[in-house]
């Protein structure tokens, strides 16, 4: 299993309605490699600066991440603070600082570039395309993206989308990149930018998989408490890609199993703070809830 995550590593100050945790370890790449290396060895590509505590990359290192890829640069790390409602569905970002992150040049490491399934977390579409470019054998890329890129750099965005095999967004997104209300016409509109599929997030309403010849929804897993859903998804595309290339395919059975492993482990992180539950998952952990899971979805 060669998985490779390209992303954040921040800080994040969170307030819920339940309580609030200041600069806690946050960004795409942490959320996404902590809930893959239940499945397997993950690599991480990334920027912090000199005020990232040595201990969080050794909590990486304790889940079998490697860290070889994440650049230490004088400054300060990503910084991203929110406020969550009592509904859960509302959030007020209160602050966002870039910090090392504005200039991030991603350096994929000589021992990561056969990486064979390839995530390419929320960032700038030239940033995800320029690590892309170092990567040598990938069998399967999937991309993250949001509504700043597609307002802000859409032609970009339309070049990466020509390089990937799957495209991972939530429904506002989807119909912020085709201009249509119809999520399952603005799938196809995607497919034709590029992607063999698409994973379109619906949050507490679960996901859809869009692919050109087969489609396949899941609901959000019930969960009792809600404690934080900052991360849940980039949990899940940890878990659907974790599930992928710990099977070493993506047929369409896979792609199916591996959006059940998707909800399963955002299940779980939103169950805590930053990577609180991430931390203790284990394989037995997630085959419980995907039984759980599979069982409240069959026929």
């Amino acid at each position: 299993m060669k998985l490779l995550v390209i992303g954040t590593l921040a800080f994040d100050s969170v307030e819920t309605p339940h309580d609030r945790r200041e600069r806690a370890i946050g960004g795409s790449a942490t959320y996404f490699a902590h809930a893959a290396a239940s499945f397997g060895p993950v690599r991480v590509v990334g920027v912090v600066g000199t005020d990232f505590p040595e201990p969080a990359l050794a909590s990486f290192h304790a889940r079998g991440i490697d860290t070889e890829g994440v650049e230490v640069v004088e400054g300060e790390s990503f910084y991203w603070a929110a406020r969550y409602e009592a509904d859960w569905n509302t959030r007020h970002t209160l602050e966002t600082r870039l910090n090392v992150f504005a200039d991030f040049d991603p350096k994929v490491p000589e021992s990561y570039r056969d990486a064979e399934f390839v995530f390419l977390a929320n960032s700038e579409p030239k940033v995800q395309m320029k690590a892309l470019d170092q990567c040598t054998k990938p069998k399967l890329v999937v991309a993250d993206t949001m509504n700043l890129w597609i307002e802000h750099a859409l032609d970009d965005l339309k070049a990466l989308m020509k390089r990937v095999d799957g495209l991972v967004l939530n429904d506002e997104e989807a119909r912020m990149l085709t201009g249509n209300s119809n999520l399952i016409q603005a799938a196809a509109q995607i497919l034709e930018m590029g992607p063999n599929f698409v994973v379109l997030k619906k949050g507490e309403h679960g996901a859809f998989l869009v692919a050109r010849d087969h489609r396949f929804a899941v609901p959000a897993y019930p969960v009792e408490e809600v404690i934080d859903p900052t991360g849940a998804g980039d949990a899940f595309a940890g878990g659907f890609m974790g599930h992928i290339a710990a099977t070493g395919n993506a047929d369409p059975a896979t792609l199916r199993r591996a959006m059940l492993y998707g909800t399963v482990t955002a299940s779980h992180s939103v169950q805590g703070f930053s990577v609180d539950e991430l931390e203790k998952l284990d394989p037995r952990g997630i085959e419980r809830r995907y039984a759980d899971l599979h069982a409240f979805v069959a026929v």
